[in-house]
């Protein structure tokens, strides 16, 4: 008996589809157009979700701004500290400079002063003719001396009388020719140095007529 070769039994695969038809695949479980669909929404999902912000950037751009706000402002406290101490030694200049020019003056006062008394005595010697030879040599030079030390002398006939610079020992009376209170001689001169007076002019004055 000879042996036939066994036909394979026809599986689900062999089912009869209608001609014409495609076959459809397998497909994996759940189905190839769940997968899809899930993909898509994912995607969707992914384009709302807004794009990464670096902060640490802005953050660090802040913090030099703040840091160059502060320098700035230390800077400005600084500028004025320096102009305020600029005027306060510029005014301590003065302060200083004044007090010492005081000092000067007041210890060439005090030196001067008793010299007036001499410069008196020459202005007499000049009234009476007695100044000369050695001792007008004496006399100008001193004068000198004390005028270059700023020991100035004034008060002079025809001034109009000053209180300020003038001590009236005596009115002579009126006189038709002046018009304002005029020193008419003087006694002693004055002295000043600088805008202090040392020692009034002493003079004998006259008024004018219709004072």
């Amino acid at each position: 008996m000879t042996d036939r070769p066994v036909e394979p039994t026809p599986g689900p695969e062999a089912t009869d589809l209608p001609e014409g038809e495609p076959t459809a695949a397998p497909s994996p479980e759940g189905g190839f157009g769940d997968a899809a669909a899930e993909m898509a929404n994912e995607t969707e999902v992914e384009a709302d979700v807004p794009p990464h912000v670096d902060t640490a950037y802005d953050d660090d751009v802040d913090t030099e701004e703040h840091e160059l706000a502060a320098m700035k402002g230390s800077l400005a406290d600084l500028t004025n500290d320096l102009q305020r101490l600029q005027a306060e030694y510029a005014n301590y200049r003065k302060r200083v400079d004044r007090d010492r020019q005081l000092v000067a003056e007041s210890a060439a006062y005090k030196a001067l002063t008793p010299v007036i008394e001499v410069l008196d005595t020459i202005d007499r010697a000049k009234e009476h003719g007695e100044l000369e030879g050695g001792f007008k040599a004496v006399a100008d030079q001193l004068e000198r001396v004390v005028a270059s030390a700023g020991l100035v002398r004034f008060g002079q006939p025809g001034d109009a009388f000053d209180p300020t610079f003038h001590e009236a020992l005596s009115h002579l009376g009126a006189d038709a020719e002046v018009e304002v209170t005029t020193v008419k001689h003087v006694a002693k001169g004055g002295y000043r140095m600088g805008d202090r007076v040392v020692r009034a002019a002493q003079v004998l004055v006259v008024d004018p007529v219709d004072a």
